[in-house]
């Protein structure tokens, strides 16, 4: 048993759990501390609870921008014939029930998984000793929580410390919320009717998509935003695509506003602009980012470099600024992404117990803004195109030419492509699209290998369908690159 290798994983959600269990199989003796339930907020209060959410906004706007067009006749004797957009109504209790039952049963899923990996379990939180002990280990003070609160601190000895402990949402100092009327993204899941006016602040990726879904829903949505367009950190004919359809579908969307307080008056919101304008609505939720949870754990008395933003400092490996401390996942900041976190916390394990590691590869990575249409993007943008950080071609097809879009009812998005001019190397992607998460994929695998537009645009696709736009795509960008070389 001594020559065991110990490590603690402070923070169970996807950085945590999948270098726990990597490490569980290549033989380390781990236990993993977490406050809230293994998944962590991705599973229990973000990703998950949120996509199911929005899994139904998607079916009733799939029905209501498509039955009439498709030849779907309604025959409720409920339906009010001056409303023809709006056939079907939601039990918002209803759903959100079954989005926190689907949570649980995801995180309970995880750690059944986890515990049968031979990994210990610890519902507490952590903080770091200062000092190392002799040999180079470390000491993690483990307070109890949940359950076992008030128990007594233990101490565990660890060869190797991930540190996966994500954050939090950020707040505005005059806009606090109550979880009545005035929410963050975490407490949204406790309403039991549907809003009737709601003023989203925030139109990152947690403000459109949870904006997008309630309009779907049937609430009335104001979506205040600070910059110049929806999504502005996404490529900016996806966001252009996504504004458009939200003010169509009747969103008020209120472009460079930003808000300066909430408060509730009666049994309303009012939201103050910095301008002097207000608001007001029936609810309000604050999803203006997030702030990771590094505090009050003792890092910097050990050694890890915090960033101004409070997030941990890291290399490709995950390695911190201490020896034998890593760290994963939305408290480094590197890209508040799940699937990020549980490969740089794979990559930390790999890399201290002496297997064969690929540093983090950010281009390669595939993301998606789970709105209606969703918007997938893979490798360089068209800022880094626009702004001379990476030399490439793209050409932009719209869904309207596609045969299975036209079939489907499918009016709004495009597939976008990047390839080297030189040597026809795909670099990037854009898809905007329904299911645009699953879409992505084969440009994905494009980019991670290397692929060229020449040999995408060689490969079949099945026609029908709306990846027949990909392989398109890439024929456009190969005859360009043929006609140059010409």
């Amino acid at each position: 048993m001594d020559n065991v290798t110990r490590i603690v994983i402070i923070g169970g959600g996807p950085g945590g759990y999948e270098a726990a269990l990597v490490a569980a199989q290549l033989g380390a003796d781990v236990t993993v501390v977490d406050c809230d339930g293994l998944g962590g907020a991705s599973v229990l209060t973000d990703c998950v609870p949120s996509k199911t959410l929005i899994a139904t906004a998607e079916v009733m706007t799939n029905f209501d921008s498509s039955y009439e067009e498709l030849g779907i006749r309604v025959e409720d004797s409920t339906h009010d014939p001056d409303d023809p957009a709006r056939v079907v109504g939601v039990d918002l209790g209803k759903v959100n029930r079954r989005v926190k039952r689907l949570a649980l049963a995801q995180s309970h899923d995880i750690a059944a998984s986890v515990t049968r990996s031979g990994v210990r379990v610890m519902r507490g939180r952590a903080r770091l000793e200062p000092t190392q002990l002799s040999g180079g280990s470390r000491e993690v003070v483990v307070t109890p929580t949940g359950d076992g609160a008030g128990g007594a601190e233990e101490r565990l000895t660890a060869d190797a410390i991930l540190v996966a402990t994500g954050g939090h949402p950020r707040e505005i100092p005059d806009a606090q919320p109550d979880g009545e009327r005035i929410f963050n993204w975490k407490q949204l899941y406790d309403l039991d009717e549907l809003p009737e006016e709601l003023i989203v602040v925030g139109s990152g990726v947690t403000g459109a998509e949870f904006a997008g879904a309630y309009r779907a829903l049937g609430s009335n949505v104001t979506l205040v935003s600070s910059r110049e367009r929806v999504l502005p950190g996404e490529d900016p004919d996806a966001a252009a695509v996504l504004e458009d359809v939200f003010r169509r579908r009747g969103m008020n969307v209120m472009a460079r506003s930003r808000a300066a307080s909430a408060k509730r008056v009666g049994d309303h919101v009012e939201v103050t602009l910095q301008d002097g304008r207000t608001i007001t609505g029936s609810h309000c939720l604050v999803a203006v980012g997030a702030v990771p949870n590094t505090s009050d754990m003792g890092l910097e008395e050990a050694g890890v470099r915090l960033k101004e933003s409070g997030h941990i400092w890291t290399d490709k490996v995950s390695r911190t600024s201490a020896q034998g401390i890593y760290a994963a996942g939305d408290c480094t900041g590197v890209f508040a992404l799940a699937s990020v976190a549980a490969m740089q916390g794979r990559i930390a394990m790999y890399h201290f117990l002496g297997e064969t590691v690929t540093p983090l590869n950010l281009k390669a990575v595939s993301a998606n803004v789970f709105t209606d249409p969703e918007i997938a993007t893979v490798g360089y943008s068209q800022a880094d195109v626009d702004s001379g950080r990476m030399d490439a071609w793209s050409v932009k097809l719209p869904l309207l030419r596609n045969p299975r879009a036209k079939m489907q009812g499918i009016r709004d998005g495009f597939v976008k492509l990047f390839c080297r001019p030189g040597t026809g190397i795909v670099v990037g992607g854009v898809v905007v699209a329904p299911r645009a998460s699953e879409l992505i994929h084969p440009l994905s695998v494009a980019v991670d290998n290397n692929l060229t537009v020449g040999q995408i645009a060689n490969t079949f696709t099945v026609y029908p369908s709306l990846t027949g736009s990909i392989g398109e795509v890439a024929r456009q960008l190969h005859t360009r690159k043929t006609a140059e070389e010409a």
